[in-house]
């Protein structure tokens, strides 16, 4: 079966199911890293990512945009020269009633009749304002760190921004 798409999952609703421990069979997280680049050296200058809305998003959707920002950044300003940070967690786990499609579906399928639903995959609830990713970089290449954020930001369900941490007055 396919999967459904993350615009039914972004709306933020109902309860938030977090207790792995009595629920089988949930996915695993995809999201395979969450600090990236030079994770020693301190930089002047630290950009984040973050959401406009109140938000879910699904960890699929948060590995996307990690990957893009990430391979932007180590292509054109080297892997020296930023940390990425991935700055959530999926906790949420999101629940899907399967049905039945096809040729015989009625005799088989039970409709919505005890339509609890099975572990489909995780996702971040995000509050207004909550910082998604952070770039911590160099002055020289703020303006690739700028763009690897604005690329991450198209892989997520709602409207972002950038916001400059620190370091402002050393952008041109």
């Amino acid at each position: 079966m396919a999967r459904k798409p993350a615009s039914m999952y972004r709306q933020v609703k109902g309860m938030a199911y977090t207790r792995r421990k009595f629920m089988g069979g949930v996915p695993n997280n995809r999201i395979q890293q969450y600090d990236m680049g030079n994770l020693t050296d301190e930089f002047p200058i630290t950009m984040s990512l973050k959401v406009k809305n109140r938000v879910q998003i699904r960890h699929t959707s948060l590995e996307a945009g990690r990957i893009a920002a990430n391979r932007l950044l180590n292509k054109d300003a080297g892997i020296a020269n930023y940390h990425l940070k991935v700055r959530v967690y999926p906790h949420i786990v999101l629940r899907e009633n399967k049905l039945a499609t096809g040729a015989g579906a009625d005799r088989v399928s039970s409709g919505m009749r005890q339509a609890f639903g099975k572990n489909v995959g995780t996702a971040a609830r995000l509050e207004c304002n909550q910082v998604i990713l952070t770039v911590s970089c160099t002055p020289a290449v703020a303006k690739t760190a700028k763009l690897a954020l604005w690329k991450a930001s198209m892989k997520y369900p709602t409207p972002c921004y950038i916001d400059v941490d620190k370091g402002a007055e050393l952008l041109n």
